[in-house]
């Protein structure tokens, strides 16, 4: 593997440096990964300092060039809960912070926080990543994924150029990688990553700022193409760029799940007009921009409704949830826009000791699986909402804004930092904006509560059929043959006992709501 570049007191590579320093347990990954901004932006990891060494593979350095501008979001200092400083002026008087702009953070106007128009293909000399991704379901139906695997050549990232193109291959890596873990099911599982897929796969991850496991970002964000490039943005003109088991019911729960992050975008755009109505007192915007937020909302909801129209509950619980799982330690409870998927090598008793990264780590690594939890959208809206979730969820839900691409991760960071809505509309005794803000409130806990009732038909009713399943003669766990994976029963998509976690992320809520 190329060797890492050194910050200073920092070990002197990943693979021969301080194992206790290098090793990559997610709760860490803000002092491992490389940000995609100029500077990684802190994420107050409770008992952690602030990274001081950055680990860039050479591989990796020209792709970053390529996509790191000056002026990006950068390094933001931790602060006690709920404390929102404003800028400094040079005369040492305070000045309101400027306005969020949506191009710093790698936000779409258009798009929000998917990935504009995602490339389809890779440069000529990683077609064999691609040839392998394009036929995954059918090499894992025949058991021969991992064969192709072994007979990939050891391809580097260093001719990867820009952040499109490190997307892409992040996401054929993370599909290949999934592939090959669970091609047998939670009774088959391997417990190294072979050298071939995990160097490079670590290389695209550390450009990026993301785990090498598939996430949110992936499996939707930068994972969908338009048949016709001239058509609109609706499911029957959309395809899923990589896919796995599941037909159509895994595309289906990929542009599903996309449609609600479009359906997002005029709420993404109204935090922005909302903060800044904060600052000039300028009410009537203000009022608007909440009631654009609660429409987006309910915009959301309505987009998840095709969850039923779109995905066999069968198909989902029994084929679909184990390859957006993952393997490591235990998990506070999870949450995710979609119904909840399995968590990945970490919280997994399929796999409790993690996966090996061969010429990574010699120690097996956890990362959470796939989750919307892992989407910017509900984060984003939260803090602007103010809504203060339980110890435990806040801090899981924390954990899982670092699965999210860094400027949107920033994105977040930025809003929490800036005048405090609820604040704002306390201190205006505006009837209309009080009514405008709990409006938005309630959409959002009418969003938590449908998607409670999505998980219950996707994986509560899914389970109990997959139980009665097991206890036929014969039966047994595994994607190939149908059969739901027993160990993910209890959990969502990131770790989660998932009605638990659902019903107090939907109760604290409401409670976000002000009184008449």
């Amino acid at each position: 593997m190329t060797a890492l570049t050194q910050g200073e007191g920092g070990p002197p590579s990943l693979l021969h440096g301080n194992r206790d320093q290098c090793l990559l347990h997610d709760k860490a990954l803000s002092a491992t990964f490389t940000r995609v901004c100029s500077d990684p932006p802190a994420i107050g990891w409770p008992g952690l300092a602030p990274p001081k060494t950055r680990y860039i593979p050479a591989a990796g350095q020209a792709a970053l060039a390529q996509h790191i501008l000056p002026g990006q979001p950068g390094h933001s200092t931790p602060r006690a809960h709920g404390q929102r400083p404003a800028m400094e002026a040079d005369d040492g008087t305070e000045e309101p912070p400027l306005p969020l702009a949506l191009s710093r953070f790698q936000v779409s106007e258009e798009f929000g926080f998917l990935l504009p128009d995602p490339l389809t293909e890779l440069p000529e000399p990683y077609s064999p990543w691609m040839e392998v991704a394009h036929e995954l379901p059918q090499l894992i139906a025949s058991h021969r994924l991992r064969s192709r695997v072994h007979q990939m050549p050891q391809l580097s990232a260093r001719h990867l150029r820009g952040r499109e193109e490190l997307h892409l291959a992040h996401l054929v890596l993370s599909f290949i990688t999934m592939g090959y873990v669970w091609q047998e099911g939670e009774e088959g599982t391997v417990q190294v990553l072979p050298r071939n897929l995990a160097v490079p796969y670590w290389e695209v991850s550390e450009a990026l700022g993301l785990p090498p496991i598939l996430s949110h970002a992936d499996f939707v964000l930068a994972n969908w193409r338009r048949k016709d490039p001239n058509g609109p943005l609706e499911i029957e003109n959309l395809d899923p760029i990589i896919t796995l088991p599941g037909g159509e019911s895994l595309r289906g729960f990929v542009l599903v799940t996309l449609l609600v992050e479009k359906a997002a975008v005029p709420g993404i755009k109204a935090i922005v007009r909302a903060l800044h109505a904060i600052l000039q007192h300028d009410e009537e915007t203000l009022q608007r921009a909440l009631e654009e937020l609660a429409g987006a909302i309910e915009a959301m909801r309505e987009a998840l409704r095709r969850m039923h129209d779109h995905v066999d509950p069968a198909v989902f619980y029994a084929v679909i949830r184990i390859f957006l799982s993952g393997p490591c330690p235990q998990l506070p409870h999870g949450h995710c826009l979609t119904p909840c998927l399995p968590p990945s090598w970490k919280d997994n008793p399929a796999m409790p000791a993690g996966l090996v990264y061969e010429g990574v780590s010699e120690e097996p690594l956890a990362f959470s699986g796939g989750s919307a939890a892992q989407s910017t959208v509900l984060h984003a809206f939260d803090e602007l909402l103010g809504i203060r979730h339980s110890q435990d969820t806040a801090a899981f839900l924390h954990r899982m804004r670092n699965y999210m691409p860094p400027p949107h991760r920033a994105f977040v960071e930025e809003i929490q930092r800036g005048p405090s809505l609820k604040q704002h509309v306390l201190s205006c005794r505006d009837r209309r904006l009080r009514g405008a803000f709990n409006r938005c409130v309630a959409a959002l806990a009418e969003f938590r509560s449908y998607h409670i009732t999505v998980v219950t038909k996707y994986v509560a009713v899914a389970a109990a059929k997959a139980r009665a399943g097991r206890a036929e003669p014969g039966a047994r766990a595994g994607p190939a043959l149908g059969k739901a994976p027993s160990a993910l029963e209890a959990k969502g998509t990131g770790g989660s006992h998932i009605f638990s976690f659902l019903k107090s992320i939907r109760d604290t809520t409401r409670e976000g709501m002000i009184s008449a």
